[in-house]
C-alpha cells in the first residue's frame, strides 16, 4: 500500500495532516528519486522547513532542507543533522515566495 501526504509539525505538534506538497522543479534532481522526495525537497525550496523523508522501498531516512537533499542517513548523523540544521534555521528566519508567484516580480510604487 502507498500512502503519500505530509505531516506538518510546528512546535513540537501537529499542525496539520494529509498535506499534499509541491514537487520540485530543479532539472539537476537525481532522477532515481521519487516524487515523495522530489516534494520533500520543493517544500524545501519555498519554506523554512526541515522535512524528513523516509524511502517506501528501503526504509532509509533522508532530510530536505533550504532545496538540498541530504540522503541514507544512519540514526547517529541522522540526529547530529537535525540538530545542526535546527540550528541554522534558528539563524536563518527566511522567507520564501511559493509556486505560482512570479518569480522576478518587481513592486509598484
Amino acid at each position: 500500500m502507498s500512502i503519500d501526504g505530509a505531516v506538518l509539525i510546528r512546535n513540537n505538534r501537529i499542525a496539520s495532516a494529509t498535506c499534499y506538497l509541491p514537487l520540485s522543479d530543479n532539472m539537476d534532481i537525481n532522477k532515481a528519486l521519487g516524487t515523495r522526495h522530489r516534494a520533500a525537497i520543493g517544500i524545501s525550496e519555498v519554506s523554512d522547513s526541515i522535512t524528513i523523508i523516509v524511502s517506501e522501498e528501503t526504509g532509509y531516512v533522508s532530510i530536505a532542507y533550504n532545496g538540498e537533499i541530504i540522503r541514507n542517513l544512519s540514526r547517529d548523523r541522522f540526529g547530529i543533522q537535525i540538530e545542526e540544521l535546527r540550528k541554522q534555521e534558528t539563524v536563518a528566519g527566511k522567507v520564501k515566495r511559493w509556486k505560482g508567484h512570479k518569480k522576478h516580480e518587481k513592486e509598484r510604487v
